[in-house]
């Protein structure tokens, strides 16, 4: 008998180190364990423990308990760019401590998906923003690290997955179209992610976000004068540069006015227009994806002004 306790106790032993040596990740997914281990107690105290200035509030005799909740879900899908140079260097930051930084999911360049976090536990992705009204994005949305350095092109397979994640994740808890956001929209003074080469315009035409219609950006004709201003028309490439000075007789720079001011839209949108440059670029960076600077051009108002209306009503 001690024998086979013997072999069965080394049988435990071999079966733990193995498990171990096949993930490496094995210790932090313990510790995962164990904090969700202590949310889950916190969530089953019947009833609810009360603490500090709470404690003096005029309960009830009897507790009572209702028979009708369920739990949180999220709103929001908070797109990010990791910075760094491979998606193992960004698995290692998400599980130290120290770093204080989370995500979801992390989606590698071949398409592999990290599910890091349960959807219903408040990750660490957003820090300090604000997205209209909401000042803590956190407590309401999912973070999704795109594994990218942050001036490279994101691959095909990353894309790909990331169109499917965000498919189950939108039927799953029912989130509108225009709540799928960059980090960069609601930490403009501070991010640059997703970057500017992100395909937010295919995400849209998924339903996951919201864009301009196409008509917006084609310039408007009248008589022998394009209604746009001239820098833009050649820069996109409308007319050759070295036809400058024909186009220069018959153009007219339109000075497009809108109902309301940039500003103003931007906030509609859901910028933080505390700084309004920061938000002016942040926009440029989602929707434009060029000349990231603060200035908008008529074209660019002409964008913004259809933006802003399709997110006030």
């Amino acid at each position: 008998m001690k024998n086979f306790f013997r072999v069965f106790s080394l049988f435990i032993v071999i079966s733990v180190l193995f498990s171990c040596a096949s993930n490496p990740y094995a210790p932090t997914n313990r510790m995962y364990k164990k904090q969700a281990k202590v949310l889950t107690k916190q969530l089953r105290q019947i009833p609810p423990e009360q603490t500090g200035i709470a404690t003096t509030l005029p309960y009830g005799e009897n507790w009572v308990g209702t028979t009708n909740f369920n739990l949180r879900k999220p709103n929001y899908v908070v797109i990010h760019h990791t910075a760094q140079e491979s998606v193992e260097q960004t698995l290692k930051t998400f599980t130290l401590p120290r770093t204080q930084v989370s995500a979801h999911y992390v989606i590698a360049k071949d398409g592999t998906i990290y599910n890091m976090l349960n959807d219903f536990y408040r990750g660490w992705h957003g820090g300090a923003g604000k997205w209209g009204n909401n000042t803590d994005l956190n407590s309401s949305s999912i973070g999704i690290e795109l594994d990218n350095n942050g001036k490279e092109e994101f691959s095909k397979l990353q894309i790909e997955s990331l169109l499917k994640l965000l498919k189950v994740l939108k039927e799953k808890y029912n989130i509108p179209d225009a709540n799928f956001i960059g980090h960069s929209d609601i930490a403009p003074s501070r991010k640059v992610d997703p970057n500017a080469n992100f395909p937010w315009e295919e995400l849209a035409g998924e339903g996951y976000g919201l864009w301009y219609d196409e008509a917006v950006a084609i310039p408007e004709i009248a008589g022998n004068s394009i209604i746009l201003d001239l820098p833009t028309i050649v820069e996109e490439g409308i007319i050759p540069a070295d036809e400058n000075e024909i186009i220069a007789k018959v153009a007219t720079i339109n000075s497009f006015t809108m109902d309301v001011s940039p500003e103003i839209a931007l906030r509609i949108i859901g910028y933080d227009t505390s700084d309004v440059e920061s938000a002016i670029k942040a926009f440029k960076l989602h929707f434009i994806q060029k000349n990231i600077n603060s200035v908008l051009s008529d074209g660019e108002l002409k964008i913004l002004d259809n933006l802003y209306k399709k997110y006030f009503y």
